[in-house]
């Protein structure tokens, strides 16, 4: 027998894939801690494309600088707001690694934060934001701030990096919490945190279809099916579910159908609802509700379990003596022994009783009277200055310039825009104010029939102040005036795009924050709407002329504006509803600074004292061109939270310097203290000034020891060192307002510059003193005798000859 070998090779070729590894961050380790106000700098090396992101700001976007296979991340002057998460990803894979950045704070143990109440519906999670900016903080927990102990069912989980996390919320767990940390071996404590839970309906949602439950089709027709579908608690997810082998497709909403015979049969829609909408600790919510309905409806509310919400407001009044002065009396008695007649002494008892009953009266209607507010005129012009001492020229004695009369039947009056306690602002078409032809959409200030004598008096004062600054640019200008046959009439610009302090509001969500130089940028995607789990209305605020209104908006074929008692189309507001889809950025912010800067550097060349400089009192128009102005009788500042009581007036202590509360002095400086509080305002987007601090005695210690805001999250720290030096406790180490516009020219691009106003117009400084009434006013000519000023779209007029 023969044996055959066969010998068979098989070569094996072993391919060893290298893992991907993840993304390198330097410095080394989970966590980076860094010094309050110092800068630092994040490295990740990567061999592909990676990108830096906040995990607890997943939408904004960082800016990154690529060398080589190193992506760098810089931050300047780190502040509360840095600290965070932060994550390297790759592009491709999706691969990340991660850091945790402390801001050491020592004289605050947990980040602060700007909301302290939290709205949770029953049986969902919160978190409140206890973070600690020392990682060596231990031991943290949970108390309620009476002392009182927890809820027996409330459970929850803490972490110094992202705060306490309360699962499962019922409805006795509402109340006020703290969180309770130890740090060096002391105990330590947030903020106070406000829980408020709202019971959430469980119910189905409810389905309606538009077509008959039974429909008898021919072959090969087409079924065209609609449905509505309601819900009283959020979202719902709709689901169709029909016979095997029918083809469906979409359309706008509209589910179409194409059947054949052998698919009778029933066609199911289904909708789940979710009962929880979750939101990240300190982010808005927004909600939009689209609704059509026949007749329209006249009026919107939001409501909550079927309670009409309005907002509320707390006005914190005080008072205090002045100068520690003190009233003593001396009562000297002399005793007389005598007999007392029969008949004189019933006299005189009732004599006596009925003087002291009109004399409380008296008192009672005095002080009443005391208390009603006045109308007055919140710029003054000053007349000359004796050492600290300002002497202002009285309005009324200034002349009035008859070429500003406009006749009464060319006004045909509009809308109301503001209503205050003395008179109102009325909307109005001038026609033939520059031309003959010319039609020109104005404000037109006007008293109340019950105002009396002095408020008369007051507004005619008025008009003589704005015919004697003349013209500019960026401040609300007279257009012209009717005192003759009938009550007097001031007319004034139109500012069709309302305050400022309402439109940075309303532009939150849209706003793209970007640094001066290299530093890193984030992109603002929050949003300021309102939520009701019953009802969903878009809230905008418009604030035309002179005053703020919050206005309902129902979407139907066209927008319907509810503004007071009466309706504006779409057509009437499409300028409005165009400015406010354009974004806004960062340059917007230092042009409406520089701007307003422009305004009073202007006012002070013309020896005029604003006294109640804030966002509320600039207006907007067209080209987003700030103007400076004064509300006076269209604002009720009894029903206006900014203005405090303080002795026997309401003031807007906020914005006052430390020598016009304490001392009552108005002066240019403490002008320049209100703008540095108006930065503060446009940088932070509309937040009130001292968030979170009542007008009390501590606020007023506070202030006389020193303490200033910290710098507003979208502050460039350029603009912050301007609003710095403008809260000096000096008056006289504060800068003028020529200086702060020079320092904003070198920030703000060519571009921004087009707002000043032009070279012709004089621009003074504040060593230039009136010497008499009329030692300027015959430089002032009324305002469309220029060439430079452009209303509405329409050409300058020359006064009337």
């Amino acid at each position: 027998m023969e044996y055959h070998c066969v010998l068979f090779t098989v070569l094996l070729q072993l391919i060893v894939q290298p893992a991907r590894s993840r993304p390198t961050i330097t410095p080394e380790g989970p966590q980076l801690i860094v010094p309050l106000n110092d800068d630092f700098s994040l490295h990740c090396q990567s061999d592909s494309s990676v990108r830096w992101l906040r995990e607890d700001r997943p939408t904004r976007i960082l800016k990154e600088q690529r060398q080589g296979q190193v992506t760098v991340l810089k931050v300047s002057k780190a502040g509360p707001q840095h600290m965070g998460k932060y994550s390297c990803r790759e592009e491709a894979s999706g691969e990340k690694s991660s850091i945790y950045v402390y801001v050491k704070d020592p004289e605050n143990p947990f980040r602060r934060n700007i909301m302290f109440d939290f709205v949770v519906g029953e049986g969902e999670t919160t978190t409140l934001p206890c973070l600690a900016t020392d990682p060596r903080m231990t031991d943290l927990h949970l108390q309620k701030c009476d002392g009182q102990p927890l809820p027996n069912t409330l459970r929850y989980s803490s972490s110094i990096e992202t705060g306490i996390t309360l699962e499962d919320v019922r409805k006795d767990f509402e109340g006020c919490y703290v969180c309770v940390g130890t740090l060096e071996g002391n105990t330590v404590k947030s903020g106070l945190y406000q829980l408020n839970v709202r019971l959430v309906p469980d119910a189905p949602p409810v389905i309606t279809l538009g077509q008959p439950q039974r429909v008898l089709l021919i072959q090969g027709e087409v079924l065209s099916l609609s449905c509505n579908t309601s819900n009283v608690n959020s979202d719902i997810t709709i689901r169709w579910k029909a016979p095997q082998g029918v083809v469906r497709s979409q359309k706008n909403k509209t589910k179409f159908y194409a059947f054949l015979c052998a698919d009778k049969g029933f066609i199911i829609l289904r909708s789940v609802n979710n009962s929880t909408k979750r939101v990240r600790a300190g982010e808005s919510l927004s909600l939009r509700v689209v609704m059509d309905a026949y007749p329209k409806p006249h009026t919107f509310s939001w409501s909550y379990s079927g309670v009409k919400l309005t907002n509320t407001t707390d006005h914190v009044i005080t008072s205090r003596s002045h100068g520690n002065r003190y009233d003593f009396v001396t009562l000297l008695q002399t005793i007389l022994n005598t007999v007392p007649h029969e008949l004189f002494t019933p006299l005189l008892i009732g004599f006596v009783a009925a003087a002291v009953i009109l004399i409380l009266i008296l008192i009672v209607l005095s002080y009443k009277y005391m208390q009603k507010p006045k109308y007055q005129i919140q710029w003054k012009v000053i007349e000359g200055i004796h050492g600290n001492s300002y002497v202002y020229i009285d309005p009324t004695q200034l002349p009035y310039d008859h070429q500003w009369e406009f006749p009464r039947d060319k006004l045909r009056f509009g809308k109301i825009l503001g209503s205050g306690a003395f008179g109102k602002v009325v909307e109005a078409t001038a026609y033939g104010m520059s031309k003959a032809d010319t039609v020109m959409t104005v404000a037109v200030k006007m008293l109340k029939p019950s105002a009396h004598a002095t408020e008369k008096e007051a507004l005619m004062s008025e008009l003589k102040v704005l015919s004697y600054l003349g013209n500019h640019i960026n401040i609300v200008n007279l257009l012209g005036a009717c005192t003759i046959g009938g009550p007097t009439l001031v007319i004034t610009e139109y500012c069709c795009f309302g305050d400022l302090l309402n439109f940075l509001r309303r532009r939150r969500e849209s706003f793209y924050f970007t640094t001066l130089g290299e530093d890193s940028y984030y992109r603002n995607l929050s949003s300021c709407l309102i939520y009701s789990p019953f009802h969903f209305f878009l809230c905008l605020f418009l604030s035309v002329g002179f005053l703020s209104h919050c206005v309902f908006i129902v979407i139907f074929n066209k927008f319907v504006i509810h503004l007071g008692d009466s309706y504006r189309d779409s057509d009437a507001v499409s300028e409005i509803m165009q400015e406010d889809g354009m974004t806004l950025d960062t340059e917007d912010l230092l042009s409406f600074s520089y701007q307003v800067a422009k305004g009073m550097d202007f006012l002070a060349s013309k020896n005029c004292i604003h006294r109640d400089l804030a966002a509320r009192n600039i207006l907007l128009t067209q080209g987003r061109v700030a103007k400076i102005c004064d509300f006076g009788l269209a604002r009720d500042i009894t029903t206006d939270s900014n203005y405090v009581v303080k002795g026997n007036a309401r003031l807007p202590v906020k914005w006052m310097s430390p020598e016009s509360i304490f001392e009552c002095v108005y002066t240019f400086e403490s002008d320049v203290w209100s703008y540095g509080i108006l930065l503060w305002e446009i940088f932070s987007l509309g937040s009130s000034p001292y968030p979170g601090m009542p007008v009390d005695s501590n606020f007023y210690k506070m202030i006389k020891e020193g303490y200033r805001m910290e710098s507003p999250e979208f502050a460039p720290s350029e603009m912050y060192e301007i609003m710095h030096s403008c809260w000096d406790a000096d008056p006289f180490k504060r800068p003028s307002f020529g200086k702060i516009v020079e320092k904003i020219e070198q920030q703000i691009s060519d571009s921004t510059k087009h707002v000043s106003p032009g070279s012709h117009e004089e621009s003074g400084s504040h060593v230039q003193r009136l010497n008499s009434f009329g030692s300027h006013i015959t430089a002032t000519q009324p305002l469309l005798s220029s060439n430079d000023v452009f209303l509405e779209g329409t050409s300058p007029r020359h006064p009337p000859v």
